[in-house]
């Protein structure tokens, strides 16, 4: 085994490149991040060739120092944080201070800087993988202006990954989309090859920042959007979620946290979980939301490029997140039943007119159908006057929050029930009022015993959910409430599914990640000949391997393999490959799911969440359908019994 040692600086950058910069739309990404940081107040992109050749950032913040403009290009330095209290409190989008080293190590970049107490501008040049800095006076506003040439000159290898032009251009555009919607105080414009493509105005009114959501969305998004604002303590969520009464939505998901572009699966489950038995087969929820929480209670340390964020009180945030956006979907419901419940009271006073002209002949309205249809309009008019009494607040129950609308300061009223604090997030979830049936009597009233057996949930459900954890049982099964019942769901045994999910080929085989470092183990001959026996298959499941002088070196492996210990994995593959002649892809897949999962994991609520929440979304017809290993429904009849006294 070769003798450790440190890496070179120059070859620590390129890896740090291969983490940061993924393609030209990530440069862009912490380029403009950087301005922002940097207080700018408009913010000019021009791009060529889709970014392989030119990106020019120039902007008008505050500018970088003569003697800090060859130390900007330093890995590890940053000016955003100083401790490590820092640390736990970021509200900078930059903070690690290797995007410039990182980008340029596989590029040629310039720049050029000058602050307010300077009278000139100083420009530092960089190139390569020896980075060796040059700096020269320049003629430049205050400002920054960041060139970056030749993306991937010197790494042809990642250079032949880019796409085409075009669609490399529409990543960048995706990009500032993002962040114009994150920063409506800022000017901010994109030039592709000369032509500028979108300009985004600075906006101050309510007025204006819909007309910059609409440009960004779309009109049908905005003319759907319903506008959300709920709050407390240091928790806040705003934005505008789209209505699922209105048809199909755009398809439109953005999340914002502390003005953070995110993609965050606690946050999308929260959402998805608000809009379940809401939307149609062919709709999806639509959304722009901004999450504000005290800096402390999040850590943005968690991801290379800033795309996730870890919660310390996940939990709370989760449901937080599902009441605001529960409540805003069920008083657009409320509104819906109240229409409904005018239009009928003005059919049935209707009818009571026309019972004075029945003397004046016959006419269709005297008809049995039509009465039929009176005392049903009538008696959709009567419960929804029910529910609409039912979900009256009580005043002893509400307390009040702040929300902009219209330029106003505005008071607004919520329901306790409905998670107002966040001792109450953790209540189970209102009663769904489409549940309840128009008209009760007839309907067939079936009293079921709920039984310890394999679920099934109705088939018109379009949006499956294993529903909400209530807390985590005996160290890896969750107690889960849902609208089929409530029962222990085996975390593990969720854990091995999704594995599945992710090993099995989508197209002809699974896509190989390249390993930072190569594995080599020596095999005995039997390995060997198993080996080229099976090699289609492995590499059918993404593991890229060669053979030389009995050893075995593997390059890369599927995603979901990264993570494993792939010096004791492989042999155990081989010998089971090696008693299994027969051995198929399917049972291949299922033989390393069991062996990726940790029967032994302590899992706590907010992973069981995130877990739920990926098999939800990519094995829909396992919660549909949940079998025995995974989920068993608890019999609560014999102890409403003995607790009643039967």
């Amino acid at each position: 085994m070769s003798a450790i040692q440190i890496l070179s600086p120059q070859l620590a950058n390129q890896i740090a490149a291969g983490e940061v910069v993924e393609r030209p739309s990530s440069v862009v990404k912490e380029l403009v991040e950087n301005s922002l940081d940097a207080g700018a107040s408009r913010i000019d992109i021009e791009i060529e060739r889709g970014g392989a050749k030119l990106i020019r950032i120039h902007d008008n913040g505050s500018g970088i120092a003569k003697e800090d403009v060859t130390l900007a290009l330093e890995r590890h330095a940053t000016s955003k944080i100083a401790t490590l209290e820092d640390l736990a409190a970021i509200m900078s989008m930059g903070f690690r201070g290797e995007a410039l080293a990182s980008i340029s190590s596989v590029s040629r970049l310039i720049l050029t800087s000058r602050v307010e107490t300077q009278t000139e501008a100083w420009q530092a040049y960089a190139e390569g993988r020896e980075m060796n800095v040059t700096l020269k006076p320049a003629a430049h506003p205050i400002g920054t202006t960041v060139e970056v040439l030749d993306l991937f000159y010197n790494t042809p290898a990642r250079r032949k990954f880019l796409r085409t032009e075009k669609t490399e251009f529409s990543h960048i555009d995706e990009i500032v989309r993002r962040i114009a919607l994150a920063r409506f105080d800022v000017v901010i414009n994109l030039h592709h090859n000369g032509k500028l493509v979108s300009q985004y105005r600075a906006t101050n009114s309510e007025e204006q920042y819909e007309r910059r959501l609409a440009a960004i969305c779309g009109t049908s998004f905005i003319q759907n959007a319903l506008k959300l604002c709920w709050q407390h303590g240091d928790l806040a969520i705003k934005g505008w979620v789209t209505n699922p009464y209105l048809g199909k939505a755009a398809e439109i998901q953005y999340c914002y946290v502390n003005g953070r572009i995110m993609r965050d699966r606690l946050i999308n489950h929260a959402i998805r979980q608000a809009y379940a038995d809401r939307l149609q087969e062919e709709q999806q929820a639509a959304y722009v939301l901004y999450l504000t929480i005290d800096p402390h209670q999040v850590d943005v340390n968690v991801h290379p490029a800033k795309q996730e964020v870890r919660f310390h009180q996940a939990r709370l945030v989760h449901d937080f997140i599902y009441q605001g956006v529960n409540t805003v979907l069920s008083q657009q419901h409320q509104k819906q039943f109240n229409q409904v419940s005018v239009s009928s009271n003005q059919e049935t006073h209707l009818a009571s007119g026309l019972q004075n002209r029945l003397a004046a002949g016959e006419n269709f309205f005297a008809s049995d159908d039509s009465k039929q249809h009176l005392v049903i309009k009538e008696q959709e008019a009567q419960v929804i006057t029910e529910l609409s009494a039912s979900s009256q607040i009580s005043p002893s129950k509400t307390a009040s929050f702040s929300c902009y609308n219209n330029g106003k300061i505005a008071k607004k009223i919520y329901n306790k029930k409905q998670g107002e604090l966040y001792q109450q997030l953790m209540q189970n979830e209102p009663a769904k009022q489409e549940k309840i049936p128009l008209f009760p009597e007839r309907e067939s009233i079936k009293t079921e015993k709920i039984a310890v057996k394999s679920v099934d949930i109705e088939k018109k459900d379009k949006n499956y959910t294993f529903g909400k954890i209530l807390t985590i049982y005996s160290k890896n099964f969750a107690f889960i409430e849902s609208s089929f019942g409530i029962g222990l769901l085996s975390l593990a045994e969720a854990e091995r599914y999704l594995k599945r999910s992710q090993l099995i080929p989508t197209d002809k085989e699974l896509k190989s990640q390249p390993l930072l470092i190569p594995i080599k183990l020596a095999l005995t001959e039997k390995e060997i000949e198993t080996f080229y026996r099976v090699k289609v298959l492995l590499s059918t499941l993404g593991f890229d391997i060669n053979i030389s002088h009995n050893k075995a070196t593997i390059s890369g492996v599927s995603c979901p393999l990264r993570s494993q210990n792939l010096a004791e994995l492989f042999p155990k593959l081989l010998k089971y490959l090696a008693q299994n002649t027969s051995c198929q892809l399917m049972e291949l897949v299922v033989w390393l799911a069991d062996h990726l999962v940790n029967e032994k994991q302590v899992w706590t609520i907010a992973q069981g969440v995130q877990l739920l929440a990926d098999l939800e979304r990519t094995y829909p017809k396992l919660v549909k359908e949940p079998p025995k290993t995974l989920l068993q429904l608890i019999d609560f009849e014999s102890v409403i019994t003995a607790l009643t006294h039967e």
